[in-house]
């Protein structure tokens, strides 16, 4: 990928080397407070839905009211704050700066051609743990997404296992995971995610999980439109780069999770789609470049 010399975001927040803060005894996943289908649970799994830019002018109300919790949530300190920096990861840093700014640049265009406004989400920086406003989070859970405060939250050697443990190496692998998790900020804005959340409470298990299935099959999909406008507008792809997105996608299917982890594919506890639908969804965002083309909801949402 072509990164180097691009803009760098304004909007990350580093708290590697905090020891995750405080929340006194609030202990892993099980107490994240996330949706089916946000964030990593239980190994690398990433988020599908339908958008529209239009559908901003129907939840200005909602995100009204949200925007109250989220300036409760602002009042943190969001520096490091004591323990270690983990060594040499200056250029890594510097790389998810710049796919961030690279997935601003991309979103607010895409909103502002369509008449709306994109609010840039923060990407905090952490190791070993962290303090979000959906709870306390260990690495193991992965990269995530919180709707609550808009924030994406990555430990950096998240990295290191997906080229290791999921064999899936690359730059251009570890910007689709940023561009999948933005993708889910973009679902937030465009009211998908409150409308899934509110609708799973009502749902069995089977039919809550194939919601947070099409909720992560569109978050790829949204990746895919970054993955377009990045290179249509600022040519950043290089040979074998887009194999290297489609890898990472394959490997965090939950059936080949499934089949590593246990022997066996149970396909009613899915939460993020077989390896071939999340490639599908990235290439149909990544060929089309349109909201209009993430419908993995099929019109039900």
């Amino acid at each position: 990928m072509r990164w180097r010399g691009g803009r760098r975001s304004g909007n990350i927040i580093d708290r590697r080397g905090s020891g995750g803060g405080g929340l006194g005894g609030m202990g892993g996943l099980s107490r994240m407070r996330l949706p089916n289908g946000m964030g990593f649970p239980g190994g690398m799994g990433m988020g599908g839905g339908r958008g529209g830019i239009g559908r901003i002018v129907l939840i200005v109300g909602l995100l009204i009211a949200f925007s109250l919790l989220y300036q409760h949530f602002g009042t943190e300190e969001d520096t490091t704050t004591s323990g270690t920096v983990p060594a040499g990861q200056e250029e890594l840093v510097d790389f998810v700066s710049v796919v961030l700014a690279d997935t601003e640049d991309t979103w607010n265009a895409i909103f502002e051609q369509e008449g709306g406004t994109y609010r840039e989400p923060q990407l905090v920086l952490f190791s070993g743990a962290v303090d979000s406003a959906c709870g306390y989070a260990q690495a193991a859970v992965g990269p995530f997404y919180c709707p609550a405060d808009q924030r994406v939250y990555i430990d950096l050697s998240f990295f290191d296992d997906l080229a290791s443990r999921h064999n899936a190496a690359g730059d251009f692998a570890q910007a689709y995971v940023i561009a999948h998790e933005i993708g889910h900020h973009v679902q937030n804005l465009l009211g998908v995610l409150p409308e899934v959340h509110q609708r799973q409470q009502a749902l069995p298990e089977a039919q809550a999980n194939a919601l947070s299935v099409a909720t992560e099959l569109q978050a790829d999909c949204y990746a895919g439109i970054w993955a377009y406008h990045a290179q249509q507008v600022r040519q950043v792809l290089e040979p074998g780069d887009l194999q290297e997105a489609l890898n990472a996608a394959s490997a965090v299917g939950d059936d080949r999770l499934q089949r590593e982890s246990q022997g066996r594919v149970v396909p009613d506890s899915f939460t993020h789609g077989t390896s071939q639908q999340r490639m599908e969804w990235f290439l149909a965002g990544f060929e089309d470049g349109e909201l209009a083309a993430c419908d993995t909801f099929g019109g039900a949402l």
